[in-house]
């Protein structure tokens, strides 16, 4: 930062002032600085060991003027402990304290390395030489004869100046407790970084959670490290990319503003993270580590988590790795812990270890638990990335093909009706998406493995899709499609099911004139690939008659390829099978008018109510599309409480505000509306066009319709009033 500056220095020290990307570090030495058992003595204490400070500290308000506060209000004997997730900037919140306590608070500052035991031995010997301490009393300290950590603590006790101590990096906390370490004193307060959250190791401090910066400090980050690269906006987009982590901002920073003969643009930086395949993301990352920082582990994307996995695995926790390595085939989005219930990967990660290996993840900020519910952990998705990148290419196919068994337990059988006691299903969209990803991106993972995910997939479309989430259908759909058609081919078997039910949730988007160019070249490829008679190849005439019917107006092409669908089925199947029923059920609504056999509805019913039974989904649409031919054959007191019958079972089955309900509830508008019930019309009208504007969409075709029919049911009714005497 710069700007005016009024300090005064002490000793040898000096003053500098600087503007611009300066670092000017001067080294103090206190003490013996010589090699000795217990390591070399740090340059300073009096600075901060830090790697690039940020050019302003960006957010942290809050936590920030709790601390100063604590420190203005001269409190003792205290302990303040900033953990979370690597890389989330602990270090440069305790810098920006530490300049505040020396600079405004008259406070002598200590700084100490605790990454490791000779570290934190040397910097605490340091601080009790600045405190005073004299040179026999450290020898007898270094060789054994003292006790340490009680000579450091004498002297910070009887300083003549209230100190602010900082123990950074103090990820293993067993090196702090085995050695009386951390302490409280009357004359100082202390301040410890950690990527440990566990509460034990912390007994009487007072715990801060650092995480990630909200989106618009994060892009002020990524201009202030690079102002002349581009927009906020498009800052606030990597930021995004990048889950708003300081550390993978800063770097994202120091490489836009460090190259020299071809600079990017923060919109060119957007764009080759998001090349996820083509471009090393975590590569790129680090490529924006300091020149001459010497590469420190802790400042780059590729290797800091791995130091607290490396301390894991000392722990006697290697499943650890194991765990992560699995987490990172899903996404960073909240994962239902149900998923890793039944987690079981052989002899890298039984079972019986699932537990205490995610419970090492939790404490070592890795990943976060999330009440709920559901109850989840949530994993950040640049540490997923640096984790998948380093995972052995030997174990790829191994845990991929795990978490896709994994994925299949939580996902609903959809060859039983969807209910609406179901798990929500959008929580597990993103993860299939990431696990196709990442299957796509490591090479390793074989065909077998790939279609296991693929029919994961589908489930999850097929849920979806029955659940009335017709968007979220469709982008698991398309998702699928590519990845699949790449991995596998565009005619493999769980490619074309997908591709069928990218073309329903299409038709059910409104998006008419794609899903007939998407079933149109389903059905071509399943004619090739299965044969004219197959039931796939019936089943795609099943999905393009619907598009054709209702809503591109060919009904003669819709019948012809019911009909044809029908005989096929009905030949392969047998006439009750749910296939053949189904294509029974849309013939019946393509047909309805004065040409329809009069016999063909009840038949459809009596097969549904003996197949599937009475209050089934199948039996349901039957039930609808018969009322519908009723009403079209003039019919509508026949018609009327068989609707209400549908209305009140597809609010059963799926909810008041389903599509399929909605549906049900126009058809009993327009039979009410038709015997002159027109008050009852019109309210049931309003239902269906508030709930579809709200459900699909208001410039969804079907919510457009309800519209124009709402109005007219309310012409006609206030026609209706006039008229009455």
């Amino acid at each position: 930062m710069s700007g005016p500056t009024d300090g005064r220095a002490k000793d040898n020290g000096r003053v500098y002032q600087s503007s611009g990307d300066q670092y000017i570090t001067e080294h103090h030495h206190h003490g013996d600085a010589r090699t000795t058992a217990s390591g070399m003595a740090p340059d300073s204490v009096r600075r901060p060991a830090t790697g690039r400070p940020p050019v302003v500290l960006r957010d942290r308000l809050e936590l920030m003027a709790r601390l100063r506060t604590a420190l203005e209000d001269g409190r003792s004997h205290q302990v303040y402990v900033l953990h979370g997730l690597g890389g989330c900037g602990k270090t440069a919140v305790a810098a920006e304290i530490f300049r505040s306590a020396t600079v405004e608070g008259g406070r002598i500052g200590l700084w100490v390395n605790a990454s490791d035991l000779t570290s934190l031995r040397a910097g605490m010997l340091a601080v009790a030489a600045d405190r005073g301490a004299g040179e026999g009393e450290l020898t007898a300290a270094r060789s054994g004869v003292r006790a340490a950590a009680d000579l450091v603590w004498d002297r910070l006790d009887r300083s003549d100046q209230p100190w602010l101590l900082v123990i950074d990096n103090a990820d293993d906390p067993g090196v702090l407790r085995d050695g009386s370490w951390l302490r409280t004193s009357p004359r100082g307060t202390t301040l410890v970084t950690t990527r440990q959250l566990a509460a034990r190791w912390w007994p009487g401090a007072e715990m801060h959670h650092v995480g990630v910066l909200p989106r618009e400090d994060a892009a002020r980050v990524l201009c202030d490290l690079a102002p002349e690269s581009g927009t906020v906006e498009e800052a606030a987009e990597i930021a995004d990319r990048l889950g708003r982590l300081p550390l993978a901002l800063t770097l994202a920073g120091g490489y836009l503003s460090h190259q020299v003969i071809s600079p990017w643009s923060m919109a060119e930086y957007g764009r080759a993270l998001d090349r996820g395949l083509e471009v090393d993301a975590i590569e790129l990352l680090d490529q924006g580590a300091e020149y001459g920082s010497g590469h420190d582990s802790r400042h780059l994307a590729s290797s800091t988590w791995e130091l607290s996995l490396d301390a894991l695995r000392t722990h006697g926790l290697p499943e650890a790795t194991t765990l992560i390595q699995l987490l990172s085939c899903w996404s960073h989005d909240p994962l239902p812990l149900d998923l890793l219930g039944g987690t079981d990967i052989g002899a890298v990660l039984p079972r019986a270890r699932v537990e205490m290996a995610l419970r090492g993840l939790l404490d070592h900020s890795l990943t976060r638990l999330l009440p709920g519910p559901p109850r989840c952990v949530r994993t950040h998705g640049v540490l997923l990335d640096s984790i998948a990148r380093g995972t052995p290419a030997d174990r790829r196919d191994l845990l991929v093909s795990a978490a896709a068994e994994l994925q299949g337990t939580v996902l609903p059988d959809v060859t039983r009706p969807w209910a609406r006691e179901d798990p929500p299903l959008a929580l597990y969209a993103p993860h299939i998406r990431a696990l196709l990803r990442r299957a796509a991106q490591w090479t390793e993972v074989g065909p077998a493995t790939v279609t296991r995910v693929l029919d994961c997939a589908l489930r999850l479309v097929v849920a979806l899709h029955r659940a009335g989430d017709y968007a979220s259908a469709l982008s698991v759909a398309q998702d699928a499609v590519a990845r699949g058609s790449r991995l596998l081919d565009a005619s493999h078997p769980v490619v074309i099911a997908i591709r069928q039910r990218a073309g329903r949730a299409l038709y059910r988007l409104g998006r008419y004139e794609e899903a007939e160019t998407a079933h149109r070249s389903t059905l071509a490829d399943c004619t090739a690939a299965f044969g004219a008679d197959s039931v796939e190849t019936l089943e795609s005439c099943v999905a393009l008659s619907l598009v054709l019917a209702w809503g591109l107006d060919q009904k003669p092409e819709a019948v012809s390829l019911s009909l044809r669908a029908v005989e096929g089925l009905s030949a392969a199947l047998g006439a009750a099978h749910p296939s053949t029923l189904i294509a029974r059920t849309y013939l019946l609504e393509f047909m309805a008018g004065p040409m329809l056999d009069p016999v063909t509805g009840p038949e459809l019913l009596t097969d549904c109510q003996r197949a599937v039974g009475s209050g089934h989904p199948i039996t349901l649409a039957a039930e609808f599309n018969y009322g519908f031919a009723l009403i079209a054959t003039g019919h509508q007191r026949r018609a009327l409480p068989l609707v209400r019958g549908v209305v009140a079972g597809f609010t059963r089955v799926y909810g008041p505000d389903h599509p399929k309900t909605l549906a049900a509830r126009s058809l009993l508008s327009r039979v009410l509306g038709e015997l002159g019930l027109l008050e009852e019309a019109v309210a049931q009208a309003e239902l269906v066009a508030d709930a579809r504007a709200s459900v699909l969409g208001p410039e969804h075709p079907w919510t457009l319709w309800s519209l124009k029919r709402l109005a007219e049911l309310r012409r006609a009714a206030a026609q209706d009033l006039d008229d009455k005497p």
